[in-house]
């Protein structure tokens, strides 16, 4: 793999990843292995010993420890990876935090996989879900190459001085990460000419500009106005995300928006879904488009910043809109996602119905019967002329 060559490959998730990685060739990579996404580090750090990238390739004894590294690498100018899984995510999560509101752009890849307990190593989103306002900007992909492109763009809209704001981007585990499939890579010159040069700002390593880090920002601080600049960054990056996809389009041929319609237009029911599983839904759209039924669906791309402006669009003329949670939000009316597109659709007018629908916790198989069942419901609803319940439905479910 690699070089120039831009055929179509057949390679793991984590191998498109390692060679996206390998084309940008990053200053530092900290990282410390846990599956599903050990073999992105395994793979990078052969190619590290190889000679085949400058990186300095970090090991650390934990994945907290690693944040920790990145944080430190990053501030002090260079330009930083790292990847990680499920509790490897967990582990990092109070310095998730101190990245983010150093405005440090950091990007690191998320495999995807459920967090314990009981002890799960497959597949769902509750890993990511839950460090949804630690301040990283979400990039969800959906297959091989969209992990790649995700990666590739992720450098950019991270270092971007109207965002500055470290990047997460995920896919499913083992689904994407372990499974084969299709990848065309741009040459590496071509990489290296979309991400540019890394521009560190006021980095710990110039004597001439010396800066404090981790001050104290307590009662009579700056922590407030700290927090809203972070959150004023992240309104900007839903412009720059879509710019920089259009940019890589052009590069490419491959186009990205914040979400993702398919057969939207004229859709009365729609399936908002994130990851893998989009695969199957289309085909199931496509189904149900057969036998006259108007069936659509949406694609959860970008997650933070959550772009509610265009779900609201996109789903205004929809009568009942189903949203597929492959993670669960313990106490709330439903799944993360169904609570972001109910917010967003709250002043449409008409207002759609949404339904919570939850599925794959701990990888459970997702079936093309499940997702029909789903649209089965959202046909009923839309027929009805009492508003159904939101009630959490269950997609292959053990009740017995």
């Amino acid at each position: 793999m690699g070089g120039h060559n831009t055929g179509t490959l057949a390679v793991t998730g984590n191998e498109a990843v390692a060679e996206a990685m390998r084309q940008i060739d990053p200053d530092v990579v900290c990282a410390y292995p846990i599956t599903p996404q050990t073999e992105i580090v395994q793979l990078y750090a052969q190619m590290v010993a190889d000679g085949k990238v400058t990186s300095e390739f970090v090991t650390v004894e934990s994945e907290h420890s690693a944040m920790s590294a990145v944080i430190g690498s990053a501030a002090a100018g260079a330009r930083t990876m790292t990847a990680t899984s499920s509790q490897g995510f967990a582990l990092m999560w109070e310095l998730l935090f101190v990245a983010s509101s150093y405005r440090l752009p950091v990007v690191m890849t998320t495999v995807n996989r459920a967090l314990s307990g009981p002890i799960n190593i497959h597949c769902d989103h509750s890993d990511t879900m839950g460090g949804r306002d630690t301040g990283w900007i979400q990039i969800y992909g959906e297959n091989h190459q969209q992990a790649y492109d995700n990666c590739i763009q992720a450098i950019r809209i991270a270092e971007h001085m109207d965002v500055r704001t470290p990047a997460m981007h995920m896919y499913d585990g083992y689904v994407i990460s372990g499974a084969i499939g299709p990848l065309v890579m741009l040459p590496d010159e071509t990489v290296q000419e979309f991400i540019g040069p890394f521009h560190a700002v006021n980095p710990l390593l110039n004597p001439k500009r010396p800066v404090a880090v981790g001050p104290f920002d307590g009662l009579h601080g700056w922590y407030f106005e700290h927090k809203v600049s972070q959150n004023r960054a992240m309104d900007r990056a839903l412009a720059v995300i879509q710019s920089v996809a259009d940019e890589y389009a052009e590069l490419s041929g491959r186009h990205y928006g914040l979400i993702e319609p398919y057969r939207l237009d004229d859709a009365e029911i729609a399936i908002v879904v994130v990851g893998s599983t989009a695969g199957t839904t289309r085909m199931i759209v496509d189904k149900l488009r057969a036998k006259g039924v108007k069936a659509g669906m949406l694609r959860v791309r970008v997650l933070r910043p959550f772009p509610h402006a265009a779900y609201a669009k996109a789903l205004e003329h929809v009568k009942v809109v189903g949203v597929m949670d492959r993670a669960d939000s313990f106490g709330a009316q439903g799944g993360p996602v169904f609570l972001e597109v109910r917010a967003a659709l709250y002043d449409s007018d008409p207002r759609p119905q949404v339904l919570p629908f939850i599925y794959g916790l701990g990888g459970r198989d997702i079936y093309p019967d499940n997702i029909e069942q789903a649209f089965a419901v959202l046909e009923q609803a839309a027929q009805s002329k009492v508003r159904t319940s939101t009630e959490r439905r269950y997609l292959n479910l053990r009740e017995d």
